[in-house]
């Protein structure tokens, strides 16, 4: 628990929080109700990221506007992000890290691989603060796969996310580039999954085989016989994604092990672009987002 006299922990924010009632654009609205304020003031608000809707920074002073949208206007410019071999960190603050991992990167080590981890990294990086500090995976993400990725700074905060880990994540958002293009373009796949001794996912419709997982899709974009999928999660199961993807005769490219026979980027083609929760300790609302590698939107560029 922090004392008043302890510095703010870099990422925390004070905020003065506005919800929206009626249309308008944001430079107006915070015009309105931020009297103190004049245009260049609120500008510099804005390029300092210290604008949020709905937990998500928008910099355009022109963004519209919807009733029931909330304003967060941050006490303090955002925090720079701190980057290493591997990762960035987004936010951190006493109880959590919230970093986007590069494909490559090992969440943490294995019985059979003992390389650089993000886990390794993080720790390291909290031990330089103080020797006895540790860090808490709460999920994990498959070496290949890159994005948004959260760690506990306790054994206390980790157990807290991971029983109420359905009710407590509001958004779980993957982008994957899959080989063909699915029909219909929005779906659902649900199935049972297991996991062989070897490691292999295995995809059944028999209730006895394995633990009910649910993927939703919606093709973002397509060209030259590739497509762009925005994926929501229902459950979390190992593998889920590339086993569904497999299913739906669309596996994501790079990906041999489940079906993949083109590899154009060099990498596994997921990315988990947005988790959004409620934070642990305060109930905050909290959303991180992972910009779509360039890899993956120029695969689906259209060719001139």
């Amino acid at each position: 628990m922090e004392t008043p006299n302890q510095p703010r922990p870099r990422g925390q924010r004070s905020a003065t929080q506005l919800t929206v009632s009626e249309p308008a654009e944001l430079m107006t609205f915070l015009l309105a109700q931020l009297p103190h304020k004049n245009r260049n003031n609120i500008k510099s608000l804005l390029r300092n990221k210290q604008v949020l809707i709905d937990g998500k920074v928008y910099t355009q002073f022109n963004h519209p506007l919807r009733p029931g949208q909330v304003v967060t206007v941050a006490a303090n410019r955002a925090p720079e992000t701190s980057q290493y071999r591997g990762l960035t960190i987004l936010y951190e603050d006493s109880s959590l890290i919230v970093i986007n991992k590069q494909a490559g990167l090992l969440s943490m080590a294995t019985n059979k691989e003992r390389d650089r981890t993000a886990y390794g990294i993080l720790s390291d990086y909290v031990k330089k603060e103080n020797p006895n500090n540790k860090i808490f995976i709460i999920h994990r993400l498959d070496r290949e796969t890159s994005g948004v990725m959260m760690f506990a700074r306790s054994e206390k905060v980790q157990q807290l996310m991971q029983e109420s880990w359905n009710a407590t994540t509001k958004q779980r958002t993957y982008v994957a580039l899959v080989e063909g293009v699915p029909e219909p373009k929005r779906g659902v796949v649900s199935s049972y999954l297991r996991e062989s001794k070897a490691l292999i996912v295995y995809s059944s419709q028999s209730p006895d085989n394995g633990q009910f997982s649910i993927t939703n899709y919606a093709v973002v974009k397509a060209a030259n016989g590739y497509a762009l999928l925005e994926l929501e999660l229902e459950t979390g199961r190992k593998n889920q994604i590339r086993v569904h993807m497999q299913d739906i005769h669309h596996p994501i490219v790079g990906d041999t092990k489940y079906g993949a026979q083109t590899d154009p980027i060099g990498r596994l083609g997921l990315h988990a672009q947005v988790l959004a929760f409620e934070h642990p300790i305060t109930g905050e609302h909290m959303r991180f987002d992972a910009p779509v590698p360039k890899s993956f939107l120029s695969v689906v560029k259209e060719r001139e």
